[in-house]
């Protein structure tokens, strides 16, 4: 196995949305942000995997020297060698590929946040600094879209913040801000425990609100120039946006249950939404 069918396996077997939204690229692109992805995965599995954090900041370790061989350097990993063909063809820099594993870092160091500001650092380094870097590889012309490519990111890791409140929860991880649980009065033993009320409700509604005006603002930003290019992040917006109004409509139980959509619902949505350009 090679290195871009080991990360091609990793994207598939994974089942994530992200997958579906590669489909329909050319070769190279495809090739550049299925390695992207897969990086993602590894070094988001060592934080999530790992039940030491000393050993998952070894690992970390270890994978920042990887990326550092990237640039000039023989890189071992077969990630990372695929990742190597990807920056070499996109010039994607060093640095936010290693603010990635920062965001990763993170999980290590914190499993609260006080308040929205401190929650919007992790999501921009987890999440916001790939779709900076997924702009790149998709192409654009216009440098508002990376304020686009920022946005979306963010919605997209608020997304998953929302879906994965109960796993998260039996990690012993809340990343719902400290001083929003307060407010609408959710005791923090409350979501570890998977107990659900009205008021958990409403703040998942609160949640969901603040997602879907990032995806507005997101692709307010878009200029129209670069609207064909960035269409595979158009695709994951159709996706994870229809996600968000299934949690709303299972009455956001996400304490006991993990909300998807089947591959084929996917699917169909990423085939009309890249047709519709």
């Amino acid at each position: 196995m090679n290195p871009d069918e080991y990360c091609q396996q990793k994207a598939a077997s994974s089942g994530s949305s992200f997958y579906y939204s590669f489909l329909f690229l050319p070769p190279v692109k495809r090739q550049a942000i299925t390695a992207l992805y897969a990086f993602c995965r590894e070094v988001d599995d060592v934080v999530d995997e790992c039940q030491d954090p000393q050993v998952a900041a070894t690992k970390l370790a270890w994978w920042r020297s990887e990326v550092a061989g990237i640039h000039g350097g023989s890189p071992r990993h077969p990630v990372t060698q695929a990742l190597q063909t990807a920056c070499a063809n996109f010039n994607l820099p060093e640095e936010q590929l290693q603010e990635i594993i920062d965001g990763m870092a993170m999980d290590l160091q914190q499993s609260r946040y006080l308040d929205f500001k401190a929650l919007s650092l992790y999501c921009y380094r987890v999440a916001s600094v790939v779709g900076l870097l997924a702009a790149e590889i998709f192409g654009y012309q216009d440098r508002r879209t990376q304020k686009y490519a920022h946005d979306l990111g963010m919605a997209f890791q608020l997304t998953n913040i929302i879906r994965d409140v109960g796993e998260d929860a039996r990690r012993g991880r809340i990343y719902l801000p400290i001083d929003e649980l307060q407010r609408f009065e959710v005791p923090a033993a409350t979501i570890l425990d998977a107990r659900y009320s009205d008021n958990f409700r409403r703040l998942i509604e609160f949640q969901i609100e603040r997602a879907e005006n990032l995806y507005e603002q997101a692709l307010a930003a878009l200029p129209a120039g670069d609207r064909q290019a960035q269409r595979p992040g158009l695709v994951m917006a159709a996706i994870y946006r229809t996600l968000l109004d299934e949690i709303r409509r299972d009455g956001c139980q996400v304490l006991s249950q993990r909300t998807s959509l089947t591959p084929l619902r996917k699917l169909w949505i990423a085939w009309r939404t890249w047709v519709r350009g």
